[in-house]
């Protein structure tokens, strides 16, 4: 699990992208905000891993914040890895629809804090005129060949094409945005960044057909505390 702090005004922001590896490969999943590159490269470095070994890219879905430094990973590497996500959520990463929940005002302000480069980069790559950015459309229930066997969860809601993962060898479920760790506790994806609540909490329900002992969360991280149970909470919560 990494973690990257970004500064958002007064605010900060801490997320976790996450790199699986085996002897052969790697692949990170979620690529942080735009320009993110060069910080998760440093922190893979720092885990005492070679990021020559990163050779794919899962996307759990189609939020700046997951997708922003795609651009970097696709056109400044010798070797460009595969990216991997769901078709609901293929034709805004794609560039050929507009971000869901990326106002064009918060995409400038966004963009804005990018170096003139970068901004270019960003542009080209989500643009409907450039090269696919998608390699391999996964759906449910597929096995996917790092680290021993990633399983694709399909959790929309928060967005339409979703994807939360199962790691079998470890337990442990790497939720995306569909759940947050909030002092300690899982709670619901953000309600405010979640355009169909009702099914993103159905989504969560899914989980329990894991034995997951352990959960990272994009937004608060690792927990390893009950971690069914407080599943079980929140899948039996009521609808709104």
């Amino acid at each position: 699990m990494l973690s990257l702090t970004f500064q958002a005004g007064d605010q900060t922001m801490v997320i976790h992208p996450v790199v699986v590896y085996d002897n052969e490969q790697m692949v990170l999943i979620d690529t942080g905000f735009p320009g993110s590159r060069d910080l998760i490269l440093k922190q893979i470095s720092e885990a005492g891993l070679s990021p020559e070994k990163l050779n794919a890219i899962i996307l759990t879905h189609q939020d700046a914040d997951h997708i922003g430094s795609l651009p970097q990973f696709l056109e400044n590497s010798s070797k460009r890895p595969k990216v991997y996500a769901h078709k609901e959520d293929q034709p805004y990463i794609e560039g050929e629809k507009p971000l869901i929940k990326l106002s064009p005002e918060r995409r400038e302000i966004i963009l804005g804090l990018l170096s003139e480069q970068d901004r270019a980069q960003f542009e080209r790559v989500f643009s409907s005129e450039s090269e696919a950015n998608i390699s391999v459309l996964v759906e449910e229930g597929q096995t996917l060949p790092f680290g021993g066997g990633l399983t694709v969860i399909e959790t929309p809601g928060h967005t339409p094409g979703h994807i939360s993962l199962y790691h079998r060898p470890s337990q442990i479920l790497i939720a995306g945005d569909a759940m947050m760790v909030s002092k300690g506790q899982l709670v619901g994806p953000n309600p405010t960044m979640t355009p169909d609540k009702s099914t993103a909490m159905k989504s969560i329900g899914k989980f329990l057909e894991y034995p997951v002992q352990n959960v990272i969360c994009y937004h608060g991280g690792f927990l390893n505390t009950d971690v069914q149970e407080q599943i079980a909470k929140l899948a039996l919560l009521p609808e709104s």
